[in-house]
């Protein structure tokens, strides 16, 4: 998987993300142009002889009319350009329920082909020129949900649920982040578009839908069990393995995404194994203890193994 390109609205990758880049640059210039106006009238005022200039002319028009004018015909033309808002999906759009947390992304769709849901976090696989219909929610306080290259920024509410539409015009990936300061580690709130083919993506999307696969080796083994000796279902959801939990992300296929914490790192089976010993020391504050202050090493790494093949 290629790395995520920078998080800027200047690298538009989909129809949306390229009218609002056309909206921002077009309002730039226009804000220019009132600009070199003003600094024009004030040039004028410091060089003019008493009398020479009727100043009440130049104020109402260079001051008033103009700038207003500017900024009415630039409002107009936004309006006319900014993308669609739907109170319905468009036919052939994806659904995705997206729910917002302290401090991650849930993600939730359905496989057409069997309607089992699949659950992930932190990463949003769409395919290629699909008009994707997000449902945004909060399980707490507000957050704000917005991938730049992507479309423009919702806001995830509690009690509410808010739509945004994207869609990607070519494969690749894109990194988001939560816009809303909402706690301690709202810098570390982020989350990732992968675009894929569609039949790349329909092969993705079964291959979720299907439960966690059994452990191959005895080592594995041990670290399956250990996760339920520790606990660690008590937070975390592994279809097949323990029963569903949504005080934490759904770790069915964790070993499959691009970066863990919500993108804090890049997921290797190191990167798991770091990440599982030593989560506070990553990102202070989550609600996930860090297993060294309880675990023994064998123990982590046995866990952190078993988890990194789970794609």
């Amino acid at each position: 998987m290629n790395a995520a390109p920078p998080q800027s609205a200047l690298h538009p990758a989909g129809p949306i993300g390229e009218t609002l880049l056309g909206v921002s640059l077009t309002l730039f210039v226009g804000a220019l142009v009132i600009f070199a106006g003003v600094m024009g009238l004030l040039y004028v005022a410091l060089r003019r002889r008493p009398g020479a200039v009727n100043v009440r002319r130049w104020i109402i028009g260079g001051g008033v009319l103009f700038p207003t004018s500017v900024l009415v015909v630039l409002f107009a033309w936004s309006e006319w350009h900014r993308p669609p808002w739907r109170a319905v999906p468009p036919a052939d759009a994806l659904i995705i329920g997206v729910t917002a947390r302290m401090w991650w992304w849930e993600v939730r769709m359905r496989d057409p082909a069997t309607g089992a849901e699949v659950v992930t976090a932190n990463e949003i696989r769409v395919p290629v020129g699909r008009p994707l219909y997000l449902g945004l929610t909060s399980a707490d306080v507000i957050h704000s949900f917005w991938v730049p290259a992507l479309g423009g920024k919702m806001d995830a509410m509690p009690g509410r649920v808010q739509h945004l539409q994207l869609q990607a015009d070519r494969a690749g990936t894109w990194r988001g982040q939560c816009a809303e300061f909402c706690g301690d580690q709202h810098a570390r709130m982020g989350l990732h578009v992968v675009a894929l083919a569609p039949a790349e993506f329909d092969a993705w999307l079964a291959g979720q839908a299907r439960p966690a696969q059994a452990p191959a080796t005895p080592e594995l083994e041990r670290g399956r069990q250990a996760f339920l000796d520790s606990r660690c279902n008590a937070c975390h959801t592994v279809r097949g393995v323990s029963e569903e939990s949504r005080l934490g992300p759904d770790l069915t296929h964790v070993g499959s995404r691009t970066h863990l914490g919500a993108a804090t790192m890049p997921n290797s089976p190191a990167a798991m194994g770091e990440w599982v010993r030593h989560t506070q020391r990553h990102k202070p504050g989550a609600r996930m203890p860090s297993a060294d202050n309880r675990l023994d090493d064998a123990t982590v790494q046995s866990i952190a193994a078993w988890l990194a093949q789970l794609k």
